[in-house]
């Protein structure tokens, strides 16, 4: 993967560590694999922050930290990860959630009620209606949730691993060609 351009936005874990507020966390953040980028590290940081990223609430980004320290994933990818749900996506992710937590427990599609409208112009009266029209949905949206955020995970996963091993097979057969080159210096 391009590495240099991931190293260009993330920060260096020397500069996390300097932060005063991480700092406290002494040893629970020393682990190279919340930092490194690699293809292991990367994959994991993908998946932990699609699963997170399902969690009601503002708890998503403190999900992802849970599970990035534990599972030794990249921490800023993971975290990073999470915000792919937003005001635009939640909506149709609950909906897609809701739909599959009734296949899996027989629910009826019926009892599916119209998501409230946003209003940016109220965001907290939009955000209290939008908890309350979840809430309201019930057991085939909590299952429907964990099914759905598992599934992404592996999907990320398996998407990350995927494209990191293509990279690096076009990468060594564009070396091989170098190489191969009349007039190259085997470099």
């Amino acid at each position: 993967m391009p590495r240099k351009l991931l190293r260009k936005f993330l920060p260096t874990s020397e500069e996390i560590h300097r932060n005063r507020y991480v700092g406290r966390f002494g040893g629970l953040l020393r682990h190279p694999n919340l930092w490194h980028l690699n293809r292991h590290s990367v994959s994991g940081g993908v998946a932990v922050g699609l699963f997170s990223g399902l969690v009601p609430g503002p708890f998503q980004m403190l999900t992802a930290l849970a599970l990035a320290i534990p599972l030794r994933v990249n921490l800023p990818v993971a975290l990073a990860t999470t915000l792919y749900t937003n005001p635009f996506t939640i909506v149709p992710l609950y909906i897609a959630a809701f739909y599959i937590g009734s296949l899996l427990t027989g629910a009826p599609l019926g009892a599916m009620v119209e998501p409230p409208a946003f209003a940016w112009s109220d965001l907290a009266q939009s955000v209290a209606a939008l908890a309350h029209w979840a809430i309201s949905l019930g057991k085939p949206l909590a299952v429907g949730l964990v099914a759905l955020a598992l599934s992404l995970a592996a999907l990320g996963w398996i998407g990350v691993q995927v494209a990191w091993r293509a990279w690096v097979v076009v990468q060594w057969r564009r070396r091989r060609l170098r190489r191969a080159k009349p007039g190259s210096r085997g470099l």
